[in-house]
């Protein structure tokens, strides 16, 4: 690799060519404020906060977009930098909503650390004015956008149309009337939206949050009348403790646990009992269509973003697609049916809150398909990770200071397959450790059932497994952009497979649109995806069952109520179907 060498304040660097100022600063240790920035996403230069003297050069330059040369003289913290990047920043601050009081960003905003890191004390520019505000979009079951709080960063745009490619989102009009929105100024329910989140993950502001639920839960717990069970994703223990200062990558499941009872619930169960119940029923379902000749690839269902991106851009695949319901409304609909019964509680007063990483599942669960037997929806609230934490400061409960304690039984008990349903790779893995079973009729020993061909953060993973002398063509794909690539090749007839995991979100659940949002300055140079997931393959390890099928409640649930995988009753409850939808 060709190196260059350069100078920072004074400091003798060598760095790789192509290397950017900002990165090179970087390395040097040097700490350069972005606002527009993300690396790999959106690399711009449009917010001119990470301007730079360049020796030689007659006017700034923005460090996330000039290269370095041999021989360059970078000063990055001159008065003359100084002064511009106050100046930038208190135009953007004018036409700002500044109620940062009662914004649900409050601390944990780049646009206020940047305040207070250039020492804005005032703003002398003209302030947004009420005449001036612009309606808030809450039409969506999952999204709000509130322009007012916009600082036209653009990250949104760039990951909604780069990585994400469904491009409902995009600059508006010119100049200062320049705004975020959609294409004929549809509000987001309007449009092809799949509620993913990715762009309130990015967003550095308050523009962009969930559609929440927190008063609706709030009330529920209040209600003497109302037995309320909250359910917890698998990817929630491994964001949660961010939001407490504690370390990325950290596992907190038995603090998380011991939170949620405090806020006075009647129940909390891990939604990775629903995990295994839809490896049983999703696991059955691509064995007889192997077997029958049934529609192949099967497409797992787990993902709602995944689905409503298929339901818009992929009609053609909605065969292809499980009939199964994703793992939270398995589990709400066994609840208000199987439990509900069991326990002699009546389901018109069992309130089901999910807490999921996942915004796009608050529109899931108000889908018209998602009732069950007893003729009640299967989840009654969703909480993004995000809510839950919120939830836990409002009730004062100091979160590092909590014991672990486990879920409660009998619903809480759970497989290590179900645990990493929340990376992505993992609903495979889970799958092919209960097929590979069934298939021979005999148990793997532990030490074979880490099937590492699925794993890892890459866009796309192929594999070939053998199962009992059967060969299953195997293809993971998470990111929406990298399933659009997927799917446009299989259409194209270039690959053919037998079974695919797709997640809406870039590295799977674990990186999905309700995890607690962590600023660019760490998103940019820390894998999120990778820290995260290392807390779910760790728990899955630590079990001592790892195969849902050895799931002693869920053996229970098919003997006691609905027979065998893929009944009538199973189907009833368990699966369901999808829509197409128009395109824009």
């Amino acid at each position: 690799m060709k190196t260059v060498n350069i100078k920072i304040d004074g400091v003798a660097l060598t760095v790789p060519e192509g290397t950017t100022v900002l990165e090179a600063a970087r390395m040097a240790n040097v700490s350069i404020p972005t606002l527009c920035f993300l690396k790999d996403i959106n690399q711009i230069g449009a917010c001119r906060m990470c301007v730079v003297e360049i020796k030689g050069a007659r006017a700034l330059q923005a460090a996330c977009v000039y290269p370095v040369s041999e021989g360059l003289e970078v000063i990055t913290n001159s008065q003359k930098v100084r002064d511009a990047r106050k100046v930038t920043l208190e135009l953007i601050l004018s036409n700002h909503d500044r109620q940062c009081l009662t914004c649900v960003r409050s601390e944990n905003c780049e646009l206020q650390k940047l305040s207070k890191q250039l020492n804005v004390k005032d703003i002398r520019f003209k302030a947004l004015t009420d005449k001036e505000m612009q309606p808030i979009d809450n039409s969506s079951a999952s999204i709000v956008r509130n322009n007012n709080k916009c600082v036209l960063c653009r990250r949104c745009v760039a990951v909604c149309q780069k990585v994400q490619t469904v491009s409902v989102i995009e600059t508006i009009e010119r100049g200062f009337r320049t705004r975020i929105g959609c294409a004929f100024d549809k509000p987001l329910a309007e449009t092809s939206c799949v509620n993913c989140g990715q762009c309130i993950a990015v967003c550095p502001v308050g523009a962009l949050t969930e559609n929440t639920h927190i008063p609706q839960v709030w009330n529920a717990i209040a209600d003497p009348d109302k037995y309320v069970v909250f359910q917890t994703a698998p990817a929630v223990r491994a964001s949660i403790g961010e939001a407490f200062g504690l370390a990325i990558g950290e596992r907190c499941t038995g603090k998380m646990v011991s939170a949620i009872r405090r806020l006075g619930v009647d129940k909390v169960f891990d939604t990775d009992t629903g995990a295994d119940l839809t490896i049983m029923e999703e696991g059955t379902e691509l064995l007889n269509r192997i077997k029958n000749g049934g529609k192949l690839p099967l497409i797992t269902s787990c993902s709602p973003g995944w689905i409503k991106f298929c339901e818009h851009n992929y009609p053609d695949f909605l065969d292809n697609l499980s009939s199964c319901k994703s793992p939270h409304q398995m589990f709400g609909a066994v609840l208000k049916t199987y439990y509900a019964q069991k326990m002699g509680i009546d389901p018109a007063k069992m309130y089901v809150v999910s807490v999921m990483p996942c915004t796009a599942k608050k529109f899931e669960a108000q889908r018209e398909e998602m009732k069950n037997s007893s003729g009640y929806v299967d989840v009654d609230a969703v909480l993004t990770t995000r809510e839950l934490a919120r939830m836990i400061e409002e009730a004062g409960i100091d979160f590092k200071a909590l014991p672990d304690t486990d879920f409660d039984d009998p619903m809480g008990n759970a497989t290590g397959a179900g645990v990493i349903f929340g990376a992505t790779g993992g609903v495979m893995e889970a799958a092919l450790r209960t097929v590979a079973d069934v298939l021979t009729g005999e148990s793997a020993p532990m030490e074979k059932i880490d099937y590492h061909a699925v794993r890892g953060i890459e866009g796309i993973k192929e594999a070939e497994v053998e199962v009992a002398g059967i060969k299953v063509r195997l293809a993971v794909a998470s990111g929406l952009g990298n399933a659009r690539k997927l799917l446009d090749s299989i259409r194209a007839g270039k690959a053919q497979y037998d079974f695919i995991e797709i997640m809406a979100c870039p590295g799977g659940c674990v990186n999905g649109g309700g995890q607690i949002i962590q600023p660019s300055s760490v998103r940019s140079w820390t894998d999120l995806r990778t820290e995260r997931a290392k807390i779910l393959y760790d728990e899955d390890k630590a079990l001592p069952l790892r195969k849902s099928h050895d799931n002693p409640m869920i053996k229970e649930l098919y003997d006691e109520f609905y027979g065998n995988p893929g009944s009538e009753k199973a189907h009833h409850d368990l699966h369901t179907h999808y829509i197409a939808r128009g395109k824009y």
